[in-house]
C-alpha cells in the first residue's frame, strides 16, 4: 500500500523514540520535521534521512503532499500544535498525555471531530501481549462480572531531571501540567480503562505528595512543583471502582503489577518483586481449589500471526496509527480513553485541593486551561 506521508513536530527524546518505530514501518515515510532548536533539528534530520526541516511547525503544515503529523513536544504544548494541525487538514499522532488538563484535551477530541481527521495518542501498553491476552480473557467471560480493578506504577526514586535524567519540563507544572500521574500513570491507568471497555466515570477523590528528600539545587533549578507521589480512588458507571498508587519516588520497595478482578477470576497484569518481573497471570477456583496460572505469551503470539489478519497493526502505537491511516484497521478510541484518563488525574488533583471527593461533572466544570501560547 502506499507509504503515509509524516511530518514531525519536536524531535527531543520522545521524538527520536518515535522516529525509531517509523523507520521500522514499511508504511511509513518521514518526510519533515519541525523544531525550535534548528541544529538539533539538523542532526536528527540526518541520522534519520528527513528532506526537509522547519523551525516554525505552522510552515511544514502549509504542505498538502504530508497526510499527518506526529506532536512529540511537553504536555502544555500538546493542544495548541494539535489543533492547528487538525485545522490544516492533518491527522494527528500526539504523545501521551492528551494534554496538560481535561479541558485542553477535550478541545482536542472536539476539534478532530470538527475537521473530521483523526487524532491517536501514545498509550503504548495498549499493544502488549499481556494487554491482548488479558483483553481477550475479559471478552471471554473468564473473570465473570468486572467489580474492581487496582492501578500501580512504580519507581524508587526516578523523578525526572532532579534524579538525574530527562529534562526539568518534566516537572513543571507551567510545562508539563502535572508529575507521577501524567508521565507514567497515564499507561497504567489508560490500560485499564481499556481492559474494563471504559466505564463512566461517576466520582474520583484522592490525595498527591511531594515529601522525599531531594537535591535543592536541582529543585531550585528545575522549579520543582508537581507531585511525585500520587493515590486516587473512582467509583464508575455500573459499580466497578479503580484504586491508583503511581510512583516517581518512594521509600518501599516493588510494587505488584496492576490488577482485574471478578466474580469468576482475576488477572495481575506484569510488575516486579524482590527486583524481578512478574507475569501475567490469572487467578481463579477450580473443583474447590484456588488456582494460580501463568501463559505462553510468545506461543499466542506466533499462533495469532499466522491464523489471524493484520495483527501487526498491533505491534506498537505507531504501528497502529500507520495500520489505520492505510485503512487496515480501525483506529483503537486512543484519544476517548486518554481523556479519560486525564479527567481522573485532574480529578484527583481537585480532591487533592477540595479536600473532598469530586464528581465528574466538578472536573468538566472546573478544569482550567494549560495551554502554552505557540
Amino acid at each position: 500500500m502506499e507509504k503515509i506521508r509524516i511530518g514531525m513536530i519536536g524531535v527531543g527524546m520522545i521524538g527520536k523514540a518515535h522516529l525509531d518505530f517509523y523507520k521500522d514501518i514499511e508504511g511509513a515515510e518521514v518526510v519533515a520535521a519541525a523544531d525550535v532548536n534548528e541544529a538539533e533539528l539538523g542532526n536528527v534530520a540526518a541520522k534519520y534521512n528527513i528532506a526537509q526541516t522547519y523551525t516554525d511547525f505552522r510552515a511544514m503544515l502549509k504542505r498538502d503532499d504530508i497526510e499527518a503529523v506526529d506532536v512529540c513536544l511537553h504536555n502544555n504544548f500538546h493542544a495548541p500544535v494539535t489543533i492547528e494541525a487538525l485545522k490544516a487538514g492533518k491527522h494527528v499522532y500526539c504523545e501521551k498525555p492528551i494534554a496538560g488538563s481535561f479541558i485542553d484535551g477535550k478541545a482536542m477530541l472536539d476539534a478532530a471531530r470538527q475537521y473530521g481527521k483523526k487524532l491517536h495518542i501514545q498509550l503504548s501498553f495498549l499493544y502488549f501481549k499481556e494487554t491482548k491476552a488479558a483483553k481477550m480473557l475479559i471478552e471471554e467471560g473468564k473473570l465473570g462480572r468486572l467489580f474492581h480493578a487496582r492501578s500501580t506504577g512504580y519507581r524508587r526514586r526516578g523523578r525526572p531531571y532532579v534524579d538525574g535524567y530527562g529534562t526539568k519540563y518534566f516537572t513543571r507544572k507551567e510545562t508539563a501540567g502535572g508529575g507521577a500521574l501524567f508521565d507514567m500513570g497515564v499507561y497504567n491507568i489508560s490500560q485499564l480503562l481499556y481492559l474494563l471497555d471504559a466505564p463512566e466515570v461517576l466520582t474520583i477523590t484522592g490525595k498527591t505528595y511531594q515529601e522525599m528528600e531531594i537535591d535543592e539545587r536541582r529543585k531550585n533549578i528545575s522549579q520543582f512543583n508537581v507531585e511525585e507521589l500520587g493515590v486516587g480512588f473512582i467509583r464508575f458507571k455500573g459499580g466497578i471502582t479503580l484504586d491508583i498508587i503511581e510512583s516517581w519516588a518512594i521509600h518501599l520497595n516493588d510494587f505488584e503489577g496492576s490488577s482485574i478482578v471478578g466474580s469468576e477470576g482475576g488477572i495481575r497484569l506484569p510488575g516486579y518483586v524482590a527486583g524481578k518481573p512478574t507475569p501475567l497471570s490469572y487467578h481463579t477456583n477450580m473443583c474447590d481449589l484456588e488456582m494460580d496460572s501463568t501463559f505462553n505469551l510468545n506461543a499466542m503470539d506466533f499462533r495469532w500471526r499466522n491464523l489471524r489478519d493484520n495483527t501487526d497493526a498491533y505491534d506498537s502505537s505507531q504501528h497502529h496509527w500507520i495500520a489505520a491511516l492505510q485503512g487496515k484497521v480501525h483506529l483503537l478510541p486512543t484519544a476517548e480513553i486518554a481523556l479519560q484518563t486525564m479527567l481522573i488525574s485532574e480529578g484527583i488533583y481537585m480532591s487533592d485541593r477540595l479536600g473532598r471527593e469530586v464528581t465528574a461533572e466538578e472536573v468538566l466544570s472546573l478544569s482550567e486551561s494549560l495551554t502554552v501560547s505557540v
